[in-house]
């Protein structure tokens, strides 16, 4: 047996994915973490470099996966029960810590109830796998993340069981709900809370006011799903996100503790039943081993943190410095999409410069990401800027000295 054949067609599909401009660069490898000093925040090390990095290219917005509390939870629930949990949760795999982080979750969205999974992207595909059958019909924005898009074909639904509105185009989706078959019984309109290359938020408010017209139409429903990955923890007047900024809930939250709680893992949050339906019929819930108790131990404690005085002040210093950063940039006469969260897009709209600009941050000590087609659309090639809670003052300042400098 041989993979000469195979590699030789790999290797012809991945030229050809560079020739199209569509390859990652290679990965680069954190080999060092360098805590807060004085008037800067944390620096990071990279394999191959002698500098220290501002690391603005990261989810964890408040910034706890080196919060000493969140580790240290981490560490005796490892202790405590060992480093993995050693069968599927329906075997004898489901531990207190399980429970117990599905339950503040839930508390957290204020929803009735949780499941816990592997990541948001396996959430994503479980709910669809739960909640869809051949007469569901799909609603869904234009720009929802790859995990929606891919959750929706794995559950199978056919092309006449779906339909895509323009990005946050409220009419849009108006025209999308009229036009749904009769024979549905169950409509499902999912879309991201903050769409997570731009930074923008869904306007949830108008999109339930547009819904409610056609909410006695199904026999089994039209419910709304928000996949709020980059918003919970990040924004909001307490920070739950989208929901909380719009002022309107949804019926289903799709979440990550992987971005703002800076830990690892998803989960869906909604009724009792729905959780229950997830147990008994999402693939990727039920066939793959759980979190690990330290995870979930570390994720518990992050959401203690969130929802306390002390996460309030994280939350409105990343407040602060989002604000410094985006007065900055206007200042700077540099273009961005406007928006609350800490996402802030530069809007370059040249792949050559995109790159060029990326490299100037990098030699100048500064991780961003450039972001072209088919990432985003044709002519909004984009740097994403992600503010974090350890970023000081004085970091932001000395991001934003980068940009200044920049000839390109």
């Amino acid at each position: 047996m041989t993979l000469e054949k195979l590699n030789q067609a790999l290797v012809a599909e991945v030229e050809q994915l560079s020739n199209e401009g569509r390859a990652k660069a290679p990965e680069r490898v954190i080999v060092g973490y360098e805590p807060p000093r004085g008037a800067r925040g944390p620096r990071y090390r990279l394999e191959g470099s002698d500098h220290s990095f501002i690391r603005m290219n990261s989810n964890s917005y408040l910034s706890l996966s080196h919060h000493p509390a969140v580790m240290e939870a981490a560490d005796q629930a490892a202790h405590d029960f060992g480093v993995g949990p050693g069968a599927v949760r329906f075997i004898d795999g489901t531990f207190s810590h399980h429970v117990e982080l599905e339950q503040r979750i839930a508390a957290f969205t204020g929803k009735p109830a949780a499941k816990i999974f592997n990541s948001a992207y396996t959430a994503n595909l479980g709910l669809s796998l739960a909640i869809s059958g051949p007469t569901t019909f799909w609603v869904g924005d234009a720009l929802n993340h790859n995990s929606i898009i891919r959750a929706i074909r794995i559950a199978g639904v056919p092309r006449d069981n779906k339909a895509i509105y323009a990005h946050n185009d409220m009419d849009d989706l108006q025209r999308c709900l009229e036009g749904v078959p009769e024979i549905m019984e169950r409509v499902v309109v999912i879309f991201d809370g903050i769409f997570s290359m731009r930074g923008d938020n869904a306007p949830i408010d108008e999109i339930h006011r547009r819904c409610e017209p056609h909410r006695e139409r199904f026999p089994s429903g039209l419910v709304t799903v928000v996949d709020d990955s980059h918003g919970l923890g990040a924004y909001g007047a307490t920070g739950r996100g989208t929901e909380d900024y719009s002022g309107q809930q949804t019926d289903i939250t799709v979440g990550t503790f992987g971005k703002a709680f800076g830990v690892n893992g998803g989960f869906v949050a909604g009724s009792v039943e729905l959780t229950e339906a997830i147990r008994q019929k999402a693939d990727t819930y039920i066939y793959t081993n759980p979190l690990s108790v330290a995870d979930c131990a570390a994720a518990s404690k992050a959401l203690e943190i969130a929802a306390s005085e002390e996460g309030l002040g994280l939350l409105k210093h990343l407040q602060a410095r989002t604000a410094q950063f985006r007065q900055g940039i206007t200042d700077l006469g540099w273009e961005s999409i406007p928006g609350p969260h800490p996402i802030v897009p530069l809007l370059v709209r040249d792949t050559a410069r995109t790159k060029t600009l990326v490299r100037h941050f990098f030699d100048n000590g500064v991780l961003v990401v450039g972001l072209a087609f088919p990432v985003v659309p044709k002519g909004d090639d984009t740097i994403r800027v992600q503010i974090n809670a350890a970023h000081t003052e004085a970091d932001v300042s000395e991001a934003l000295a980068v940009l200044k400098d920049f000839q390109g």
